[in-house]
């Protein structure tokens, strides 16, 4: 047998060449190849799919290099194990996944369990370890969908129930949040009413409503009562009834008195009206008292809930159930005023109108002439025991308080003020300070039982 010994093979133009060395390694275009086949440059092409080269080991569309694997397409029928994948994964995925899966999914999964550290968001749909968040809609968006699937289940936020689409029968009310009345600045008194929640306004707030069935309830709004001037201060005025708690925030105003010791010689000041809104009963108002008339020139009382006593001179008592200082009808809510005596300083002022009935008149000129009284207010037992309230202030020169609350007129002195959220009017003066008016309360009841 004959050797072929070399050093080196080059081409016929003497370029290029393989190389071996004394341990058989093999170099192409390199002549101190360090391993058993060394090459340095260049390709090794395997028909038209495989490819060698330098920076790695192609295939098709594959590549294999020294940063990683990036595979065009891959086939196996084994187990595939990495500490990751990158990039997106088209196709049937089978088999058990453990590990982080970031991105998106698309299409349909189907697998025996699925454990989710945190949650599984599916558009406003939430599954986490607390429990199941459904997708929330209102009627008008909920009948907006398009081939909405049988056995959807929603949260209709109008009807505040979870409801299920039937298909043919549209969609099914299910499970009923149970009906609940809740303010953010006061509690329930449920011991002064048994078997009611009686929440008590005495500022602005609001009633809260959720659930169902709704529920009747009973209402007393009470404006704020004027001052007196010379004429005794008209009450609040002064509404009761009923209406039905949807759900919804039920907005509330009470409103204030007005302040006493502004003087007699003019008309006082009206108190401010309180209220119930909202969408499903518009509004519930009670307009504030007339303020009284003053000492000169026939000033009569003004009109509000219940009007304000007149002044000196028969000024006309103010005309009642009217939205406060105009004469905008209202609804039922109180009564006039009284008229002011005869002549000037001598008589007395008329009596403020009351929820109850209306200001009395002041008496005849003379020395021992005497205002009027005011109008009675009227009871009232919402929060379980009868109270009072809505009464007119007494007229000037001694003119008697009404029942309800109202302040009575004096004689050379101080009048009377009505007490806090007794809508009733202030008492008049004749020579010292008119008495404030008080202010209103807005109260609703609803049975528990």
């Amino acid at each position: 047998m004959s050797d072929i010994r070399f050093n080196r093979w080059l081409h016929q133009s003497g370029t290029g060449g393989v190389y071996q060395d004394s341990a058989g390694n093999i170099g192409i275009g390199t002549s101190v190849p360090t391993s058993a086949l060394d090459i340095q440059s260049g390709q090794i092409q395997v028909g038209t799919a495989v490819t060698i080269h330098s920076s790695g080991f192609q295939v098709g569309g594959s590549n294999l290099h020294s940063t990683g694997l990036t595979v065009q397409n891959l086939n196996s029928i084994g187990v595939i194990t990495a500490t990751s994948f990158s990039g997106n994964v088209t196709g049937n995925l089978s088999g058990d996944v453990t590990g982080n899966v970031t991105g998106n999914v698309t299409g349909n999964v189907n697998a025996g369990v699925i454990t989710a550290t945190s949650s599984i968001v599916v558009g406003d749909k939430i599954i986490d370890s607390t429990g199941i968040s459904l997708g929330t809609t209102d009627t008008t968006g909920r009948n907006a969908g398009v081939s909405t699937a049988i056995g959807t289940l929603i949260y209709n936020s109008t009807t505040q129930q979870i409801e299920v689409y039937h298909g043919p029968n549209g969609w099914q009310g299910g499970l009923a949040i149970p009906f609940s009345a809740t303010s953010p600045t006061v509690t329930a008194n449920t011991s002064s009413r048994p078997g009611w929640a009686v929440f008590s306004f005495t500022g602005p707030g609001s009633l809260e409503v959720v659930g169902s069935p709704a529920v009747t309830a009973e209402y007393l709004v009470l404006a704020g009562g004027a001052a007196g001037g010379w004429g005794g201060g008209g009450a609040g005025g002064h509404r009761t009834g009923s209406i039905t708690l949807n759900p919804g925030s039920y907005e509330i105003q009470v409103g204030g008195g007005s302040a006493g010791g502004l003087g007699f010689a003019s008309p006082s000041s009206p108190g401010s009206p309180s209220y119930i809104i909202h969408p499903g009963i518009s509004s519930i108002t009670s307009w504030g008292g007339g303020g009284g008339g003053g000492l000169y020139s026939n000033q009569p009382g003004k009109p509000g809930g219940s009007g304000g006593g007149g002044g000196s001179d028969s000024g006309p008592g103010g005309t009642g159930s009217r939205e406060t200082g105009t004469s905008n009808p209202a609804p039922p809510q109180g009564n006039n005023g009284g008229t002011g005596g005869p002549g000037q300083s001598a008589v007395g002022g008329g009596g403020g109108g009351g929820a109850g009935g209306g200001g009395g008149g002041a008496g005849s000129p003379g020395p021992s002439s005497c205002g009027g009284p005011g109008g009675s207010g009227t009871a009232n037992s919402i929060t379980g025991s009868p109270v009072t309230r809505a009464g007119g202030g007494g007229g000037a020169r001694g003119g008697g308080g009404s029942p309800g609350g109202g302040g009575g007129g004096s004689t050379g002195g101080t009048a009377g003020t009505a007490p806090a959220n007794s809508g009733s009017g202030g008492g008049a003066s004749d020579g010292g300070s008119p008495g404030g008016g008080g202010s209103g309360i807005v109260i609703i009841a609803y049975p528990t039982a």
